[in-house]
């Protein structure tokens, strides 16, 4: 792909992700307004948070199967409809169940996020410039949540919080007119994913890595879902900050998750091209990460002092960059173009199971012990057992031959066969 194509096509990527994210984060950042409004509870408000995940999870496979059959392009754009679409409704909503039935069609559409980019990826980046091209769109996870908590947070105190909804979804769709006028024409599709079928999911099921790779993204999901669903909400009550100020703070701490996204991805792909072993490049970005995000999360809940505490949520910023960065490398280098978009579907699939327990346990352990520490200390926990799954349990980052895995399990069932 020309580069000038492959930069276009990394920035219309970036965006969209980054659009996925204040859609799906606006909830929490307008939660204190909302909740006034709608009279809703500290643990309806949890499973306002979780209703995303219940339809957003068991999508993932369904969707890694969707984008092998016609195409990550189309899937893409169809999804962004439907979950622009969703976040106008929200604006519109009354009660609880409406709110409820509208995270439920987001979660649907922005379900075809991840595997659709990682395919796309796959197909149209060098290994050696993944890092970078990884980094841009994850940094749209920070980037999207820090538009959303400044910016949202700025709108909902002046003029409400369903304004912000109606509003942005509506601009929203400008993304997807942008997707149809160039990229749609313009991404390649490999020979290997014309043909779904070259790898049954079943061998993709039965690499270890995957594994591996969908319990470090499990963890890595946990925290970022904690932040993205509680954070603000916790500067104002706990910390005591006010709208604009939780606006700043929460705002400052994403820009700097997506920033160091960008130049860990960036430091990965120049050690790679100077001699580095892919694998050491990227389980360092994991190590290094996952350490020092448990670390800062210590800070941010055990800090005596308000300003100490916010100092440390935007170091934490520097090291979830670093941890996160990678999260579909694996996928796009060890499953290949035939297989990413299934092997990233099934490990988003396992991965965001942590949306349905992390919001919903974090608002009832708030409520029975009326502080955030316990849950601060179950984030740095996981925030550890994540690093170690990605340096240990997931293999070397090559990639695997499928035929050959496809030939030694034909010749090992024909040797059961035989006995």
């Amino acid at each position: 792909m020309r580069q000038r194509q492959a930069t276009a096509l990394l920035v219309l990527l970036g965006a969209a992700i980054l659009i996925n994210y204040v859609d799906r984060g606006n909830l929490a950042t307008a939660a204190t307004l909302i909740k006034a409004e709608l009279r809703i509870t500290p643990a309806e408000l949890g499973f306002l948070l979780t209703a995303f995940f219940i339809t957003y999870v068991p999508m993932q496979p369904v969707v890694g199967w969707l984008v092998e059959h016609f195409g990550a392009s189309r899937v893409l754009v169809t999804g962004f409809i439907v979950w622009s679409f969703a976040t106008i409704l929200t604006g519109l909503v009354s009660g609880f169940a409406a709110l409820f039935a509208c995270r439920l069609l987001l979660g649907v559409g922005e379900s075809v996020s991840f595997p659709a980019t990682a395919k796309l990826l796959c197909e149209n980046v060098d290994e050696e410039r993944r890092g970078l091209a990884n980094g841009i769109t994850q940094a749209g996870i920070y980037f999207g949540p820090a538009f959303g908590v400044f910016f949202g947070g700025m709108l909902t105190a002046a003029f409400g919080w369903r304004l912000f909804f109606v509003g942005f979804g509506a601009v929203s769709v400008l993304w997807a007119l942008a997707w149809l006028a160039f990229a749609h024409h313009r991404v390649r599709r490999t020979e290997a994913a014309r043909h779904a079928d070259v790898v049954p999911m079943g061998l993709i099921l039965r690499e270890p890595s995957l594994w591996g790779a969908s319990i470090g993204h499990f963890c890595g999901n946990f925290v970022l879902y904690f932040n993205t669903s509680w954070i603000p909400y916790y500067l104002v009550h706990e910390r005591h900050w006010s709208l604009p100020q939780m606006a700043m703070i929460g705002g400052a701490a994403y820009l700097v998750s997506g920033s160091s996204a960008i130049v860990t991805g960036w430091v990965a792909d120049r050690g790679i091209r100077s001699g580095a072993s892919p694998t050491a490049a990227r389980k360092w970005c994991w190590a290094t990460g996952g350490v020092g995000l448990a670390v800062c999360l210590i800070g941010v809940g055990f800090s005596d002092n308000n300003v100490a505490s916010a100092i440390w949520l935007i170091a934490g910023g520097l090291f979830t960059g670093a941890f996160s960065v990678n999260t579909f490398v694996v996928a796009q280098v060890m499953a290949g173009p035939a297989a990413a978009g299934r092997w990233a579907g099934m490990q988003n699939f396992l991965a965001n199971i942590a949306g349905l327990i992390a919001p919903a346990l974090t608002g009832v352990l708030v409520q029975i012990t009326g502080s955030f520490k316990l849950p601060f200390t179950i984030e740095a926990a996981v925030a550890l057992l994540g690093a170690a799954a990605w340096v240990f349990l997931t293999g070397p980052l090559v990639g695997i031959d499928w035929n050959a895995r496809s030939r030694h399990r034909l010749a090992l069932r024909s040797s059961v066969g035989g006995l």
